[in-house]
């Protein structure tokens, strides 16, 4: 479809509602599918638009009642145009409006040619006119276009563009044209991946945090709960392949730390670290966390703040410890002997958890800490221990420190005010977000702080969930980006558009998403709503990320030619 020519008209709409378009005979309304992009061409703004629904519309109602034979090819070729045709619903997005020294804008072209002697880098766009939120709509009759290249470069920029960290995500639907996210606007706010099961959610938070590393856009902490970041994961389809994690991406830029040293080295991992926490480290927020998963009544908290005000840091080791005889002896004075017995059993499944000590001599937080302050970003491996109650008391437990350690160094930058003692920004992923961020407990966990403080102290979430309903309506407002697959539940699809303003028309547009590699993108990173197909996760990727450290063969490959190399050289 030549995109000099138009494909409609305004009819009639309004700002908040939209506009309605009614498409010249010539084009076919199968041309116009929910998510493209068009532009209207008004008398001194051009405006880039969403298309959010396609209908037909005919001039008569006896056209209806009296339908044309499907024989009859004619008849429904002469009323194609006048008595039937195609309407589109459009959300106007943005606005390109005129400078001062180009005050009528219907002199440029519509496909304005890049300045060649810039390169690839920008659009000569800034001469000739600036972009604007939609405060207008254009006049009747303006005549709809498909978006060009020029437009979308001029909308989403270039990702080597020298001035900004963009970094494409994917196209749009019908088009060859890349989209990119800021994400030096990414990652100052929290954001959200969001997708029922099986829509490449993990591909997506993979892809993202390959650009911020490789942009250094931010030190990133990972909570690996079903170990597919790190080393490498299973790719989906009818084949058994693998994909590369960012450890095997970015060697020198990612470290990883596992709760499960054994599954890990099984997996053919060899330089993770070991991370273990003791039982002093566990606070009362930790436990209210995973009360649930415990069995853990309102009473029996009660009485672990009892222990913890007696025994301080070692409470429960104390009550771990403690006979039946101590625990009686106790009682006299403090608590209810059954509900402090209770509370010990309940409290020894701690004892199944891998990577918890009764004590560690090594504080693995503070070395973990001191990686991301030297700008390598961390992947925490949980292997076996990926149940609810382990991810949950880890994850709370970890955050919870490093968050403190960054709230000391963020009042000490701004003491100092000296650019060295400025904290690297801090960007903080965990899957199964709405377990931490549901509405009875996110004021309790670390998390819902996080989320709360914006940029205040350097650290935000990529909250990645298939049930963003779950997640607290005053946290879903904070999120600044959403990066959102298919999703069928109405709660959810409701969820998804907390504090956005024009949400409505986008539901359709999320509603219609395929299953695979489709994502609606909307919020602080991007200037507007957009639908993309996602940038394939393949070797063409490592390749233009600069991934050089690693040919393009299976592990076992990989080890064994190490293994023949060490062999060689004498060791």
């Amino acid at each position: 479809m030549n995109s000099q020519l138009p494909l409609g008209s305004v009819i009639q709409g309004s700002l908040t509602k939209g506009l309605e378009v009614r498409l010249h005979p010539d084009v076919s309304v199968e041309d116009m599918r929910v998510g493209k992009f068009l532009t209207i061409q008004g008398r001194r703004s051009r405006f880039f638009c969403l298309l959010t629904d396609v209908s037909l519309g005919c001039s008569s109602d006896r056209i209806i009642a009296n339908p044309p034979p499907i024989e009859d090819t004619f008849l429904r070729d002469v009323l194609a145009g006048s008595g039937t045709y195609g309407t589109v619903a459009l959300s106007p997005m943005l606005m390109f409006t005129p400078t001062a020294t180009n005050s009528d804008f219907s002199s440029l072209p519509i496909d304005t040619p890049k300045d060649t002697s810039l390169g690839s880098l920008q659009v000569n766009t800034s001469a000739d006119m600036e972009l604007l939120p939609v405060k207008t709509i254009p006049a009747h009759f303006s005549q709809v276009y498909e978006a060009t290249e020029h437009d979308f470069r001029s909308v989403f920029g270039w990702e080597d563009d020298p001035f900004r960290r963009n970094f494409s995500v994917g196209q749009p639907l019908d088009m060859d044209v890349p989209v990119c996210i800021d994400l030096d606007r990414f990652v100052e706010r929290s954001n959200g991946i969001f997708g029922k099961s099986g829509t490449g959610k993990s591909f997506l938070t993979r892809l993202l945090l390959s650009g911020i590393i490789r942009k250094d856009a931010a030190v990133n902490l990972m909570f690996d709960m079903h170990s597919e970041y790190g080393w490498e994961a299973m790719k989906e389809g009818k084949q058994v392949s693998t994909v590369k994690g960012l450890r095997q991406l970015f060697p020198g830029k990612v470290v990883m730390y596992t709760l499960d040293p054994e599954s890990t080295k099984r997996r053919g991992v060899r330089d993770a670290q070991e991370l273990y926490l003791s039982y002093d480290q566990i606070e009362l927020a930790d436990l209210k966390l995973v009360a649930a998963e415990l069995g853990l009544s309102e009473a029996a908290m009660d009485n672990a703040n009892i222990l913890y005000n007696e025994y301080g840091r070692n409470w429960i080791m104390r009550l771990i410890n403690m006979t039946n005889e101590d625990i009686k002896l106790f009682c006299e004075q403090k608590g209810h002997a059954g509900s402090i017995s209770s509370l010990q059993r309940k409290l020894q499944r701690f004892d199944t958890l891998k990577y918890i000590r009764t004590a560690c001599p090594h504080n693995y937080i503070d070395q973990l800490i001191q990686d991301l302050a030297a700008g390598k970003s961390v992947i925490i491996e949980f292997g076996s221990q990926s149940n609810m109650l382990s991810y949950m008391l880890a994850t709370n437990m970890i955050t919870r420190r490093i968050h403190s350690s960054y709230v000391r160094q963020a009042d000490h930058f701004l003491q100092t005010k000296n650019p060295l003692d400025k904290p690297r920004q801090l960007v903080i992923t965990i899957e199964e977000a709405h377990r931490f961020l549901d509405s009875s407990i996110v004021h309790q966990t670390i998390f819902g702080t996080i989320a709360r403080e914006m940029r205040k102290y350097f650290v935000s979430l990529l909250v990645v969930d298939q049930r963003p309903s779950g997640i607290d309506n005053e946290v879903m407002s904070q999120i600044g980006t959403r990066v959102t697959c298919l999703l069928n539940d109405e709660k959810d699809i409701d969820a998804i558009f907390t504090g956005v303003s024009g949400g409505a028309n986008l539901k359709s547009v999320l509603a219609k998403l395929d299953t695979k590699q489709q994502a609606l993108l909307l919020g602080h990173a991007v200037p507007m709503p957009v639908v993309v197909r996602t940038r394939p996760y393949d070797a063409q990727f490592y390749r233009e990320i600069g991934c050089t450290d690693w040919e393009e063969m299976p592990n076992e490959e990989v080890y064994a030619a190490a293994e023949i190399a060490k062999a060689d050289l004498g060791f």
